[in-house]
């Protein structure tokens, strides 16, 4: 990320900005940073101008406690602000919560893409179990044990004990403890779990919910669900896809959205 903006709060939010065109934010889920989504705008910025940026406590943006989504909005507002004023928005897994709270919020966005945001409406136990993730999660992180909170995250994904000891001894786990503290943030950016339906029910503008073809039925009809809230809401399903969806895949349907 090599450029920066001032959210509402005075955080630094670190940002990389690229093509030309109408302005189209995209936004990272749990455990990520700018440069996870970043492949994405590869393909988008033939046609916009797209800025991909770390959330506050991640990568090369700072973090002001204490934590709120609120701020999280502001993040977005100062991005749109340094978009031009106006700008789509393109959330990927838990980051769609975010961006349909930014339209809901009243941020100048003209319209907001969704991938497989993971309500939980349609899994067993999904409020319940949403509620013992968050119990867990908290004691975690409030005692200092990182990799345990990034243990209680991969399992609620549905990651296997093999492979979660297997992650434990790869390179990458350092660098997935350091944002550890950023599970909370999406956590409540995800609102107890559930489609919000009474926000979404106030945003104006369209709303495109995309689901993958081969990811779990849970998944795929909590994501109907967001377009079937919203006033101005689309389903599609991308066959084939799963959650780690292919950019070349989702990037033809976002452009047939955001040129409408």
């Amino acid at each position: 990320m090599d450029k920066k903006t001032l959210s509402r709060d005075g955080t630094p939010i670190a940002y990389a900005r690229t093509g030309q065109g109408p302005a189209v934010i995209l936004v990272s889920g749990a455990m990520s940073t700018g440069g996870t989504v970043a492949p994405l705008a590869v393909p988008l910025s033939e046609r916009f101008d797209v800025l991909v940026y770390d959330r506050r406590g991640r990568g090369a943006s700072g973090d002001t406690a204490p934590y709120a989504v609120a701020r999280e909005v502001d993040d977005l507002a100062a991005l749109i602000e340094t978009a031009g004023g106006e700008a789509s928005l393109c959330g990927v897994s838990s980051g769609g919560a975010l961006v349909l709270e930014a339209a809901a919020s009243g941020l100048p966005v003209r319209r907001v893409a969704v991938y497989e945001t993971p309500f939980a409406d349609f899994l067993d136990g999904g409020a319940e179990g949403n509620a013992e993730y968050t119990r867990r999660l908290d004691a975690a992180l409030a005692e200092g044990r990182r990799g345990d909170a990034v243990e209680l995250f991969l399992r609620l994904t549905g990651m296997g004990e093999e492979m979660i000891q297997g992650a434990r001894q790869s390179p990458m786990w350092p660098g997935m403890e350091a944002v550890a503290p950023t599970l909370a943030y999406d956590n409540a950016v995800m609102a107890g779990g559930l489609v919000p339906r009474d926000r979404l029910a106030s945003i104006t503008v369209p709303v495109l919910a995309v689901a993958g073809g081969a990811s779990p039925e849970w998944m795929r009809e909590g994501t109907r669900a967001v377009a079937e809230a919203a006033p101005k809401g689309s389903y599609r399903v991308l066959e084939g896809q799963t959650h780690m969806v292919d950019p070349t895949a989702l990037a033809p349907v976002l452009t047939e959205f955001f040129t409408d």
